[in-house]
């Protein structure tokens, strides 16, 4: 079931469920009991699924575009280490191919 807005005047605004054929109809305020008509003040919202759904839908699209981080890359990253360059123990050869001598000198390079 939809959940509608309306606005009481002399308490204020509050949300109440409501069946779909009821959208037009005026609702009883939970406070003082008097007649309160539908208004819009956000956008539809739907009641289609559990709260922790709900919540975790809001979540997702609050993250969606600026994900939270839980910490910060650890020391000697190369992104943040202000531009030092780690040591590679990779052997590169003139025709392209690698080895690494002191990894595992039993496999063979792609």
């Amino acid at each position: 079931m939809p959940v509608y807005e309306y606005k009481c005047k002399d308490c204020g605004p509050f949300e109440a469920i409501e069946r779909m054929v009821r959208y037009a109809e005026p609702t009883d305020c939970p406070t003082c009991g008097t007649q309160a008509p539908r208004v819009m003040l956000t956008a539809p919202n739907v009641s289609f699924v559990s709260q922790s759904v709900r919540i975790g839908h809001t979540t997702n699209e609050r993250s969606a575009d600026n994900p939270k981080r839980t910490s910060t890359h650890g020391p000697g990253c190369g992104c943040c280490s202000g531009g030092t360059k780690k040591n590679s123990k990779t052997l590169h050869r003139p025709d392209g191919s690698k080895s690494f001598p002191t990894k595992r000198p039993w496999m063979i390079s792609h």
